[in-house]
């Protein structure tokens, strides 16, 4: 399981692509890296959005590792799960996972059922009412995004901006 200060793991949902790309952009601009942020959507999410260009693509395909040809097109999200070792399919399931939590998946062999993906957003501290939520919001099409803040008041610039992307169900 992942050993970073997972206790103060903060996590949101959106229900916007938009949103959810230029929360994702705002954390790279404080010095985070794709291999530091968790990201959750469906498949289906994902092949909607794939085609979607963003004014932050090809800044963010050089953040991510990814060259301009994929960054270009579909922005930091997608270029974060499309970078080698940061992604996950769970066919059956139909979700798409990238960052730190995918070790902690592949370690709890999380290809088999969705309790998998539950008991470790559980493990890292995230309630269960909202793991179910998020897992309800995810099939309805929204993105969680997750993060450890590094101090307290960086914890609340995110959470403020994350509020202005209408980021909803912020734990903390």
């Amino acid at each position: 399981m992942n050993t970073e200060r997972t206790e103060n793991l903060m996590t949101v949902m959106f229900r916007k692509w938009g949103d959810a790309e230029n929360a994702y952009q705002e954390l790279l601009k404080r010095g985070f890296t794709s291999d530091q942020i968790n990201i959750l959507m469906s498949d289906e999410t994902r092949a909607q959005n794939e085609g979607t260009k963003t004014e932050l693509g090809n800044k963010a395909a050089e953040g991510t590792g990814v060259g301009a040809a994929v960054g270009g097109t579909v922005g930091a999200i997608l270029g974060a799960v499309a970078a080698v070792g940061t992604g996950l399919a769970i066919p059956g399931l139909g979700l798409v996972i990238a960052g730190p939590i995918v070790a902690a998946l592949a370690g709890a062999g999380a290809g088999g059922a969705t309790g998998g993906l539950i008991g470790a957003l559980i493990g890292w501290g995230i309630p269960e009412e909202t793991v179910k939520r998020y897992e309800s919001g995810i099939k309805e099409g929204g993105i969680v995004l997750g993060f450890t803040p590094r101090t307290g008041a960086e914890a609340n610039e995110v959470e403020k901006i994350w509020k202005d992307y209408n980021g909803e169900m912020i734990h903390r």
